[in-house]
Parts: structure tokens; sequence; C-alpha cells
């Protein structure tokens, strides 16, 4: 359905945005919509935190010490950039601008602070928001990561109900019961996204036309003149 699609328009490439709280499962749907659209390409993002246990340096985030990050932001390399959790995040804008005006589409790994500002500068852009099944879900999650401690986790918890609260700025929200019903709601979203009119740039009918009525008329023809 997609290379059809392609086949007949050409359009602006599109920004997705996915939001969640950490421990609602962002990563582990980020890799399943991606193993069905890999033409969608993810941005990477700048942080100032440590890489975690089997993070690679480039794929998941591109790491720098907080120095390096003020200089990339003092020289407006960022779209956006945010403080979470007492670290600094920057998504690459460049890389942004290229995609859309290419025509390809783009992923954004990135919170609610992101979020808010992307959608100023990139307007179409298409925000959805991954919601644990409950709070209560969303701590055992983080509980069996193993990676926080009590203190960190109650702060965690409390971003997280301060995010959910501003839901209503988002355009599409997915609950994370199950992976593959999530992935599944997201591609449904991506699909509907790439079909809407207003994002095409110039129509290609071309492909629309087709040569069976000519042959069924040569048929005819034959049979005409055989009778």
């Amino acid at each position: 359905m997609t290379r059809n699609r392609q086949r007949l328009t050409r359009r602006r490439g599109i920004i997705f945005i996915l939001s969640a709280p950490s421990g609602a499962g962002k990563t582990t749907l980020i890799k399943g919509l991606r193993s069905i659209y890999p033409d969608i390409e993810l941005s990477v993002s700048w942080t100032t935190r440590g890489r975690r246990d089997g993070e690679v340096k480039g794929r998941e985030y591109r790491f720098v010490t907080p120095r390096q990050f003020d200089l990339m932001r003092a020289k407006g390399r960022f779209a956006e950039w945010a403080r979470v959790h007492n670290f600094f995040y920057g998504t690459p804008g460049r890389q942004l601008d290229r995609c859309v005006k290419g025509g390809r589409d783009m992923l954004l790994d990135i919170d609610v602070q992101g979020a808010r500002k992307i959608k100023r500068v990139y307007r179409d852009a298409v925000a959805i928001f991954l919601l644990p099944p409950s709070m209560r879900e969303l701590a055992r999650r983080l509980a069996r990561r193993g990676t926080e401690g009590r203190e960190t986790m109650r702060r965690r918890l409390a971003n997280a109900r301060g995010e959910i609260r501003r839901i209503i700025e988002y355009d599409y929200y997915v609950v994370n019961r199950d992976v593959k019903e999530a992935v599944a709601a997201l591609r449904a979203i991506v699909e509907a996204e790439r079909a809407r009119t207003s994002r095409v740039n110039r129509w290609s009918l071309e492909p629309l036309r087709s040569r069976r009525p000519r042959v069924v008329h040569e048929q005819r023809s034959k049979n005409q003149r055989s009778g």
C-alpha cells in the first residue's frame, strides 16, 4: 500500500514524535515500529547522561559532556533541547530539516518539553503519547529494570504523573498493555498520516492509467472480423 502511494504522490516528510514516561516501553515499541517501517529514520539525540548497559554510542544517543552540550546549544545546533532528570537532551536541527524537505519521515523519541517545542516549529508534526496500563504497572516496570534506587523511582513516578497531565497537547495516545497491539496501533497512525491529502506536494496519476480497456477493444475487433 505504501509503495503504491509513493508512486502516486510526492509529499513532505513527516515528523513523528513519541513521548512516554520512563518505563512505559517506548524503546521496545520503537524497535517494533521500525521493523515494519525501516524507511522511517530515527533521530539520534545528544545527551549528557551516561551510557547504559547495552546502549551503543550513536545508535540510541550521542553522548557528550555538559560543556560540549553547552557549546552545541550556543551554536544553535538543536531544534529543541530540554533538561530531564538532571540531564540535558537535544534534537539535531539540520537532520530534521533535510528529512522534511526531502520527503523522508523521521521518528523523534523526546519528552513532553521537547514535543511542545518541536510542534511550535513544525506545526504538522504528529505527536503520539505512550501510556502505561496503570501507574501501578509503571512502578512494577521501573522496579524490574533494577537501575534506579527508591528515591529515583519516586521522582520518576512523580514526573510521569506530570507528563500524563499534558497528554491533551498530543494528537494521539496509545496504551501499552500488549506490545503487538501497541505496535499495531502505531502502524495505523503512520498509515493514516501518510495518506493525508494535505501533506501532498504533487500528484502523479500516471500509475492509475490502465491498458486493459485497449486490450479488450482489440479482442472485440478480432471477434468481429472472424464473424
